[in-house]
């Protein structure tokens, strides 16, 4: 079996937050009966530093299709991706559990489900890519999923929703390593075969400049083709009160 690679996404500078368990990426990756990435262990404990992680736009393509389900592909093509999300408190790092969590983003060719106008024509009625868990004990939920694909103005990104008790916690946008981006969507089906040259990284992309980006970059370990991303989220419920 390959050895497992990370990539650098300067957990360093982007905050000494995340516990030398996160960074270090000690979970492991398999695959699963479905081909699909599956993370097989939890992250162990909780950071040992906390931030209050940064909100960014909810974007025009939220909708809640009522499915609480950890594998989110219906078939979508792409790089099998295994996304792990710990909510803790930002103030105490005290792990979240009961946390609705919902995640959305395109298909490997930038289009998103459930919308008229899209690239390869209206996806009206379609639910792929989007899915809701609830956080365990320790704070985390785990979906299965494909790597994101890009769209004019965009760099990859994945959106989150936190919701407690009905009320919203956080809303955000998390981010992948640019050259973990360019290695998959060079060599890797659906990605490769787009015309389109891509034209936003995560450097000019407004959103992850102007809201944070640096903050909601993954930690990313690949294996055998397989992607494992890590990301803790924290909030603070007090603001919402």
């Amino acid at each position: 079996m390959r050895k497992t690679r990370k990539e650098d996404v300067g957990a360093l500078t982007r905050r000494q937050t995340l516990t030398g368990t996160v960074a270090t990426l000690g979970v492991a990756l398999a695959l699963g009966s479905s081909g699909r990435a599956e993370a097989k262990a939890p992250m162990a404990g909780a950071p040992k530093v906390c931030i209050l992680t940064p909100e960014a736009m909810q974007g025009p393509f939220y909708f809640d299709p009522k499915l609480v389900r950890a594998d989110i592909t219906e078939g979508k093509p792409g790089a099998p991706l295994a996304l792990t999300l710990q909510v803790v408190e930002a103030e105490t790092c005290a792990k979240l559990a009961g946390a609705r969590v919902d995640i959305w983003h395109s298909d490997g060719l930038g289009v998103y489900s459930g919308y008229a106008r899209q690239a390869t024509g209206s996806t009206e009625g379609e639910t792929f890519l989007r899915g809701t868990q609830f956080t365990d004990a320790e704070g985390e939920v785990r979906f299965a999923t494909i790597y994101t694909g890009w769209y004019p103005g965009r760099t990859p990104h994945i959106h989150f929703k936190v919701i407690l008790e009905e009320m919203d916690l956080a809303t955000g946008q998390l981010y992948f390593p640019d050259t973990l981006t360019e290695r998959i969507y060079a060599t890797l089906s659906p990605y490769r075969e787009r015309k389109e040259e891509r034209d936003t990284m995560n450097a000019n992309d407004f959103i992850f400049q102007k809201q944070g980006g640096a903050h909601t970059l993954v930690d990313v370990a690949e294996e055998g083709g397989a992607y494992l991303a890590i990301l803790v989220l924290g909030i603070d419920r007090s603001r919402r009160s």
